[in-house]
């Protein structure tokens, strides 16, 4: 049976993501760890070719803070930091999350994790990598509710399915507001509007003021207004 996480959105409508379990953060994992390896030894050799004219093992007294600095600082930077600077960028993914079809979410929203959060899970890969071979990691995810390692706990986040939506949702937004918007705050828009005369008006005015104040939209005092300027978003 598939594992669901619903997660309420700003328009009371609950959000339902699916859980990407052990298997598919596997997946992920072991795409990113073959990019990343591959990237810091593609720079070490590199670098050992440019700064000792060949690839060659040089003597310990031609290892200076040169050869470190060009060579041995940037490798490590590749492996250690590829996930929390690539995570960061792209907002909650990495090129192997991306092939493998899963994207981290807050569950506080279920939108892109804020930076402070992405940092903090990264941190914890320390202990999650304990003592080796991710044990302490895969073990987690196979044990909690959500399928969460230790470091998506302290950071509140999820790994889930980056699914996209039903057809019929797709045919009613438009290419353009799913690029300008992203697919989640594109679909808050729609929702909000499915439900605009079941809102009371002070309701409605305060979540379609944070949609368009998240959009940088100034919003209008009419309500016809408001409600106009919210179908130009998704237009």
């Amino acid at each position: 049976m598939e594992s669901i996480v619903r997660i309420p959105s700003v328009t009371g409508v609950d959000v339902e993501l699916k859980i990407a379990g052990p298997g598919g953060r596997s997946y992920a994992f072991v795409i990113d760890w073959h990019i990343r390896f591959l990237a810091a030894v593609a720079w070490f050799l590199g670098g050992t070719l440019a700064y000792a004219g060949g690839l060659r093992m040089l003597p310990g007294d031609q290892i200076g803070a040169g050869y470190a600095f060009i060579v041995i600082v940037p490798s490590m930077i590749i492996y250690f930091l590829y996930h929390p600077v690539l995570e960061v960028l792209l907002r909650g993914q990495t090129p192997g999350k991306r092939m493998a079809g899963v994207r981290l979410v807050a569950l506080a929203d279920g939108g892109a994790p804020g930076i402070g959060a992405l940092l903090v899970r990264n941190v914890f890969r320390i202990v999650d990598c304990l003592p080796s071979l991710y044990a302490i990691g895969l073990i987690t995810t196979m044990v909690t509710k959500n399928a969460v390692r230790i470091g998506d706990i302290a950071a509140g986040t999820v790994l889930v399915y980056d699914e996209p939506p039903s057809s019929q949702l797709l045919d009613r937004l438009s290419g353009s507001a799913v690029a300008r918007l992203g697919l989640e705050q594109a679909q808050l828009v729609r929702e909000l509007l499915d439900r605009w005369q079941q809102l009371g008006p002070d309701a409605r005015r305060k979540l379609a003021t944070d949609l368009l104040a998240r959009a940088s939209v100034a919003a209008p005092g009419d309500d016809s207004a408001l409600r106009a300027k919210l179908e130009e978003l998704v237009a």
